[in-house]
Protein backbone atom coordinates (compact mmCIF):
# COMPACT_ATOMS: atom_id res chain seq x y z
CA UNK A 1 0.00 0.00 0.00
CA UNK A 2 1.48 3.09 -1.08
CA UNK A 3 2.25 5.58 2.00
CA UNK A 4 0.32 8.48 2.74
CA UNK A 5 3.32 11.03 2.81
CA UNK A 6 2.59 15.21 2.73
CA UNK A 7 4.53 18.28 3.74
CA UNK A 8 2.07 20.41 5.80
CA UNK A 9 2.19 24.22 6.50
CA UNK A 10 2.30 24.18 10.75
CA UNK A 11 -0.33 26.89 11.13
CA UNK A 12 -3.94 25.50 13.27
CA UNK A 13 -7.02 26.63 11.57
CA UNK A 14 -10.33 26.74 13.24
CA UNK A 15 -13.61 27.92 11.07
CA UNK A 16 -16.33 29.96 12.55
CA UNK A 17 -19.26 29.90 11.33
CA UNK A 18 -22.80 31.40 12.72
CA UNK A 19 -20.40 31.98 15.77
CA UNK A 20 -19.66 28.57 16.28
CA UNK A 21 -16.00 27.40 16.01
CA UNK A 22 -15.12 23.97 14.92
CA UNK A 23 -13.17 21.15 17.18
CA UNK A 24 -11.03 19.66 14.88
CA UNK A 25 -7.77 20.87 13.45
CA UNK A 26 -7.46 19.07 9.86
CA UNK A 27 -5.32 19.57 6.58
CA UNK A 28 -6.57 19.58 3.27
CA UNK A 29 -4.88 17.65 0.60
CA UNK A 30 -5.90 16.82 -2.68
CA UNK A 31 -9.52 16.81 -1.92
CA UNK A 32 -9.45 14.85 1.12
CA UNK A 33 -9.25 15.97 4.99
CA UNK A 34 -6.73 14.63 7.09
CA UNK A 35 -7.60 14.39 11.06
CA UNK A 36 -4.98 15.38 13.20
CA UNK A 37 -4.94 13.74 16.76
CA UNK A 38 -3.49 15.77 19.31
CA UNK A 39 -0.81 13.74 21.05
CA UNK A 40 1.06 14.17 24.64
CA UNK A 41 4.78 14.59 24.01
CA UNK A 42 8.17 15.28 26.06
CA UNK A 43 10.82 16.55 24.02
CA UNK A 44 13.96 14.41 23.81
CA UNK A 45 16.87 15.84 26.13
CA UNK A 46 19.89 17.00 24.52
CA UNK A 47 23.15 14.90 25.42
CA UNK A 48 26.40 16.68 26.22
CA UNK A 49 25.56 20.39 27.05
CA UNK A 50 28.49 22.52 27.33
CA UNK A 51 29.13 25.07 30.27
CA UNK A 52 28.70 28.06 28.06
CA UNK A 53 25.14 26.88 26.75
CA UNK A 54 21.94 27.25 28.57
CA UNK A 55 19.85 24.75 29.46
CA UNK A 56 16.68 24.11 28.33
CA UNK A 57 14.73 25.95 31.49
CA UNK A 58 17.07 28.97 31.35
CA UNK A 59 16.25 29.64 27.28
CA UNK A 60 12.54 28.80 28.07
CA UNK A 61 12.00 31.02 30.98
CA UNK A 62 14.97 33.98 29.60
CA UNK A 63 12.73 33.83 25.48
CA UNK A 64 9.29 32.86 26.10
CA UNK A 65 8.14 36.76 26.66
CA UNK A 66 9.68 37.25 23.21
CA UNK A 67 7.10 34.90 21.82
CA UNK A 68 4.19 35.71 20.28
CA UNK A 69 0.41 33.68 19.48
CA UNK A 70 -0.67 34.55 16.45
CA UNK A 71 -4.40 35.09 15.37
CA UNK A 72 -4.99 35.98 11.88
CA UNK A 73 -9.02 36.11 10.92
CA UNK A 74 -10.11 36.51 7.99
CA UNK A 75 -13.82 37.33 6.43
CA UNK A 76 -15.78 35.67 3.36
CA UNK A 77 -19.39 36.62 1.98
CA UNK A 78 -21.64 33.79 0.46
CA UNK A 79 -24.80 33.94 -1.23
CA UNK A 80 -26.84 33.12 0.78
CA UNK A 81 -31.38 32.84 0.12
CA UNK A 82 -32.09 34.88 3.38
CA UNK A 83 -31.50 38.42 2.95
CA UNK A 84 -27.71 40.16 3.82
CA UNK A 85 -26.28 36.79 2.47
CA UNK A 86 -24.03 34.44 4.75
CA UNK A 87 -21.01 35.79 6.65
CA UNK A 88 -18.56 33.46 7.77
CA UNK A 89 -15.11 33.88 9.61
CA UNK A 90 -11.84 31.91 10.17
CA UNK A 91 -9.35 32.18 12.02
CA UNK A 92 -5.82 30.44 11.80
CA UNK A 93 -3.46 30.64 14.65
CA UNK A 94 0.85 30.54 14.26
CA UNK A 95 3.32 31.50 16.49
CA UNK A 96 5.73 34.93 16.14
CA UNK A 97 8.65 36.51 17.70
CA UNK A 98 9.91 39.81 18.58
CA UNK A 99 12.28 40.83 15.94
CA UNK A 100 13.03 44.39 17.02
CA UNK A 101 12.18 47.01 19.77
CA UNK A 102 10.55 49.08 17.09
CA UNK A 103 7.55 46.14 17.40
CA UNK A 104 8.37 44.29 14.48
CA UNK A 105 7.26 40.66 14.90
CA UNK A 106 8.21 37.06 12.20
CA UNK A 107 5.84 35.07 11.86
CA UNK A 108 5.24 32.41 8.80
CA UNK A 109 3.55 34.49 5.62
CA UNK A 110 1.09 31.13 5.38
CA UNK A 111 -0.29 32.01 8.94
CA UNK A 112 -1.40 35.19 8.36
CA UNK A 113 -2.10 34.81 4.47
CA UNK A 114 -5.77 36.67 3.39
CA UNK A 115 -6.28 37.98 6.38
CA UNK A 116 -8.51 40.99 7.47
CA UNK A 117 -6.90 41.46 11.09
CA UNK A 118 -4.30 40.01 13.34
CA UNK A 119 -3.77 40.04 16.61
CA UNK A 120 -0.81 38.92 18.90
CA UNK A 121 -0.68 37.88 22.69
CA UNK A 122 2.57 37.84 24.69
CA UNK A 123 2.81 35.41 27.11
CA UNK A 124 1.57 37.05 29.75
CA UNK A 125 -1.54 37.17 28.11
CA UNK A 126 -1.49 41.40 26.82
CA UNK A 127 -2.81 41.41 23.44
CA UNK A 128 -2.53 43.50 20.50
CA UNK A 129 -4.12 45.03 17.00
CA UNK A 130 -1.00 43.92 14.42
CA UNK A 131 -0.50 45.44 10.82
CA UNK A 132 0.74 43.92 8.13
CA UNK A 133 4.52 45.66 7.12
CA UNK A 134 5.07 43.28 4.48
CA UNK A 135 5.21 39.43 3.22
CA UNK A 136 7.23 37.31 1.48
CA UNK A 137 5.42 34.30 -0.27
CA UNK A 138 8.54 32.88 -1.33
CA UNK A 139 10.35 32.29 1.53
CA UNK A 140 7.01 31.85 3.87
CA UNK A 141 8.35 34.95 5.87
CA UNK A 142 5.89 37.86 6.98
CA UNK A 143 6.66 40.93 9.22
CA UNK A 144 3.91 42.41 11.33
CA UNK A 145 4.17 45.45 13.23
CA UNK A 146 2.60 45.92 17.15
CA UNK A 147 2.13 49.22 19.33
CA UNK A 148 2.98 47.58 22.18
CA UNK A 149 5.04 48.76 25.28
CA UNK A 150 8.76 48.75 25.11
CA UNK A 151 8.65 46.96 28.25
CA UNK A 152 7.13 43.88 26.48
CA UNK A 153 9.19 44.36 22.89
CA UNK A 154 12.84 42.29 24.30
CA UNK A 155 14.03 41.35 20.42
CA UNK A 156 15.66 37.59 20.24
CA UNK A 157 18.87 37.13 18.45
CA UNK A 158 19.68 35.44 15.26
CA UNK A 159 22.42 33.24 15.07
CA UNK A 160 24.80 32.52 11.75
CA UNK A 161 22.83 29.20 10.31
CA UNK A 162 25.12 28.85 7.89
CA UNK A 163 27.53 27.13 11.30
CA UNK A 164 24.76 24.92 12.24
CA UNK A 165 25.74 21.56 12.25
CA UNK A 166 24.07 18.15 12.50
CA UNK A 167 23.74 17.16 16.17
CA UNK A 168 23.43 20.60 17.64
CA UNK A 169 20.81 20.84 20.20
CA UNK A 170 17.32 22.66 19.66
CA UNK A 171 14.75 24.29 21.36
CA UNK A 172 11.09 24.53 19.38
CA UNK A 173 9.31 27.64 21.48
CA UNK A 174 5.79 28.38 20.55
CA UNK A 175 1.68 27.78 20.33
CA UNK A 176 0.34 24.76 19.03
CA UNK A 177 -3.36 23.64 19.14
CA UNK A 178 -3.26 27.09 20.88
CA UNK A 179 -1.58 25.94 23.69
CA UNK A 180 0.80 28.54 24.33
CA UNK A 181 4.50 28.83 25.34
CA UNK A 182 5.10 25.50 24.37
CA UNK A 183 8.57 24.31 24.46
CA UNK A 184 10.28 21.16 23.04
CA UNK A 185 13.69 19.83 22.50
CA UNK A 186 15.39 17.76 19.81
CA UNK A 187 18.23 18.03 17.88
CA UNK A 188 19.35 19.35 14.45
CA UNK A 189 18.70 16.26 12.40
CA UNK A 190 19.80 17.68 9.02
CA UNK A 191 20.80 20.74 7.10
CA UNK A 192 20.84 22.35 3.67
CA UNK A 193 17.16 20.66 2.89
CA UNK A 194 15.37 21.77 -0.10
CA UNK A 195 11.92 22.82 0.94
CA UNK A 196 8.25 24.60 -1.05
CA UNK A 197 7.10 28.19 0.41
CA UNK A 198 3.42 27.44 0.42
CA UNK A 199 3.19 29.17 -3.41
CA UNK A 200 5.84 26.65 -5.01
CA UNK A 201 9.13 28.79 -4.74
CA UNK A 202 12.02 26.75 -3.29
CA UNK A 203 13.49 27.86 0.05
CA UNK A 204 16.99 26.64 0.36
CA UNK A 205 19.16 25.47 3.03
CA UNK A 206 16.64 24.69 5.77
CA UNK A 207 17.38 22.97 8.54
CA UNK A 208 15.71 19.58 9.59
CA UNK A 209 14.98 18.92 13.13
CA UNK A 210 13.25 15.99 15.13
CA UNK A 211 11.51 18.24 18.22
CA UNK A 212 8.12 18.12 18.21
CA UNK A 213 6.98 20.95 16.44
CA UNK A 214 2.68 20.16 15.25
CA UNK A 215 0.10 22.77 14.06
CA UNK A 216 0.32 25.97 15.69
CA UNK A 217 4.03 26.34 15.72
CA UNK A 218 4.84 27.63 12.63
CA UNK A 219 6.27 31.07 12.52
CA UNK A 220 7.80 30.15 16.14
CA UNK A 221 11.78 30.74 16.63
CA UNK A 222 13.85 27.27 16.75
CA UNK A 223 16.88 27.80 19.11
CA UNK A 224 20.69 27.01 19.36
CA UNK A 225 21.78 26.29 23.07
CA UNK A 226 23.44 29.95 23.54
CA UNK A 227 19.94 30.98 22.99
CA UNK A 228 19.77 32.34 19.82
CA UNK A 229 17.43 31.90 16.76
CA UNK A 230 18.36 29.34 14.30
CA UNK A 231 15.14 29.32 11.80
CA UNK A 232 11.85 29.97 12.05
CA UNK A 233 9.83 26.46 12.33
CA UNK A 234 7.69 25.99 9.38
CA UNK A 235 6.48 22.76 7.86
CA UNK A 236 6.01 19.27 8.86
CA UNK A 237 6.60 16.13 6.90
CA UNK A 238 4.42 13.14 8.16
CA UNK A 239 2.29 10.29 7.67
CA UNK A 240 -0.06 11.49 9.52
CA UNK A 241 0.25 14.84 9.71
CA UNK A 242 1.33 15.06 13.49
CA UNK A 243 4.48 15.39 14.80
CA UNK A 244 5.36 12.01 14.13
CA UNK A 245 7.33 13.36 10.91
CA UNK A 246 10.11 15.42 10.90
CA UNK A 247 9.99 19.13 10.73
CA UNK A 248 11.89 22.07 8.77
CA UNK A 249 12.95 25.55 9.81
CA UNK A 250 13.60 28.51 8.06
CA UNK A 251 17.20 29.33 8.10
CA UNK A 252 17.92 32.61 10.14
CA UNK A 253 19.91 33.87 7.75
CA UNK A 254 17.05 33.68 4.98
CA UNK A 255 14.57 35.23 7.94
CA UNK A 256 17.08 38.18 8.58
CA UNK A 257 17.36 39.27 5.08
CA UNK A 258 13.75 38.82 4.24
CA UNK A 259 12.79 40.83 7.25
CA UNK A 260 15.40 43.55 6.84
CA UNK A 261 13.71 44.38 3.09
CA UNK A 262 10.23 44.11 4.43
CA UNK A 263 10.90 46.41 7.22
CA UNK A 264 13.17 49.06 5.10
CA UNK A 265 10.97 48.84 1.88
CA UNK A 266 7.46 46.75 2.77
CA UNK A 267 8.72 43.97 -0.16
CA UNK A 268 11.12 41.83 -1.17
CA UNK A 269 12.89 41.13 -4.24
CA UNK A 270 14.58 38.00 -5.09
CA UNK A 271 17.89 37.78 -7.58
CA UNK A 272 17.03 36.19 -10.80
CA UNK A 273 19.61 33.90 -13.12
CA UNK A 274 17.10 32.47 -15.37
CA UNK A 275 17.87 29.18 -16.23
CA UNK A 276 16.85 25.39 -15.76
CA UNK A 277 19.32 23.40 -13.68
CA UNK A 278 20.03 19.62 -13.48
CA UNK A 279 22.26 18.19 -11.61
CA UNK A 280 25.43 16.56 -12.74
CA UNK A 281 28.55 14.87 -11.82
CA UNK A 282 30.99 17.91 -12.65
CA UNK A 283 27.89 20.44 -11.36
CA UNK A 284 24.86 22.12 -12.50
CA UNK A 285 23.86 21.25 -16.61
CA UNK A 286 21.51 23.84 -17.79
CA UNK A 287 18.26 22.26 -19.68
CA UNK A 288 17.24 25.55 -20.74
CA UNK A 289 17.91 29.34 -20.63
CA UNK A 290 15.54 31.71 -20.55
CA UNK A 291 14.79 34.17 -23.48
CA UNK A 292 15.48 37.97 -22.10
CA UNK A 293 16.86 36.71 -19.12
CA UNK A 294 20.19 38.00 -17.19
CA UNK A 295 21.66 34.83 -18.19
CA UNK A 296 21.29 34.90 -21.72
CA UNK A 297 21.67 38.41 -21.80
CA UNK A 298 25.32 37.68 -20.69
CA UNK A 299 25.86 34.66 -23.20
CA UNK A 300 24.86 31.52 -21.24
CA UNK A 301 23.25 28.76 -23.22
CA UNK A 302 21.70 25.64 -22.81
CA UNK A 303 23.92 22.77 -22.37
CA UNK A 304 26.31 24.73 -20.73
CA UNK A 305 27.88 23.30 -17.40
CA UNK A 306 27.93 25.76 -14.22
CA UNK A 307 31.33 24.99 -11.77
CA UNK A 308 31.17 28.16 -9.67
CA UNK A 309 29.46 31.75 -9.18
CA UNK A 310 31.75 33.79 -8.01
CA UNK A 311 34.43 30.78 -6.85
CA UNK A 312 32.12 29.20 -4.78
CA UNK A 313 31.44 25.66 -5.87
CA UNK A 314 28.28 24.99 -7.55
CA UNK A 315 27.33 20.67 -6.65
CA UNK A 316 23.58 20.69 -7.56
CA UNK A 317 21.05 22.71 -8.70
CA UNK A 318 20.36 23.57 -5.31
CA UNK A 319 23.50 25.37 -4.32
CA UNK A 320 22.78 26.84 -7.40
CA UNK A 321 19.86 28.53 -6.44
CA UNK A 322 21.03 28.77 -2.86
CA UNK A 323 24.04 30.85 -4.30
CA UNK A 324 21.79 33.14 -6.77
CA UNK A 325 19.70 33.71 -3.50
CA UNK A 326 22.52 35.11 -1.33
CA UNK A 327 22.46 38.07 -3.82
CA UNK A 328 20.14 40.73 -4.83
CA UNK A 329 18.80 42.03 -8.48
CA UNK A 330 21.37 44.39 -10.10
CA UNK A 331 24.58 42.65 -8.38
CA UNK A 332 26.83 41.52 -10.74
CA UNK A 333 28.28 37.69 -11.08
CA UNK A 334 31.51 35.45 -12.59
CA UNK A 335 29.74 32.19 -13.58
CA UNK A 336 31.93 29.34 -14.27
CA UNK A 337 31.57 27.16 -17.09
CA UNK A 338 32.13 24.20 -18.84
CA UNK A 339 31.05 24.33 -22.78
CA UNK A 340 32.08 21.32 -25.08
CA UNK A 341 34.85 20.41 -23.08
CA UNK A 342 36.06 24.21 -22.57
CA UNK A 343 36.22 26.61 -19.49
CA UNK A 344 35.00 29.82 -19.27
CA UNK A 345 33.91 32.63 -17.16
CA UNK A 346 30.73 35.07 -18.34
CA UNK A 347 29.73 38.18 -16.12
CA UNK A 348 26.03 38.38 -15.16
CA UNK A 349 24.00 40.80 -14.04
CA UNK A 350 21.23 39.38 -11.74
CA UNK A 351 17.63 40.18 -12.78
CA UNK A 352 14.67 39.98 -10.39
CA UNK A 353 12.79 36.96 -9.95
CA UNK A 354 9.19 36.91 -11.32
CA UNK A 355 6.47 36.90 -8.93
CA UNK A 356 4.82 32.82 -9.16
Amino acid sequence: MPRNRFVAAIAATAVVAAGIAAGVVGLTRGGSTHTVTVLEQTGAPVANVSSNQLSISEIAQRYTKSVVEVIATSSSFSQSPYPYGDSRASQSEGTGWVYDSEGHIVTNNHVIDGASSVKVTFSDGSSYKATVTGTDPATDVAVLKVNAPSSKLTPLTLADSSKVAVGDGVVAIGDPFGLTGTVTTGIVSAVNREIQSPDGSPVEGAIQTDASINHGNSGGPLFDLQGEVIGVTSQIESDSGGSDGVGFAIPSNTVKATASQIISSGSVQHAFLGVAPQTVANGVKLTSVEPGSAASKAGVKAGDVITAVNGKKVTSAASLRALIEGYKPGDKVTLAITRDGSTRTLDVTLGTRPAN
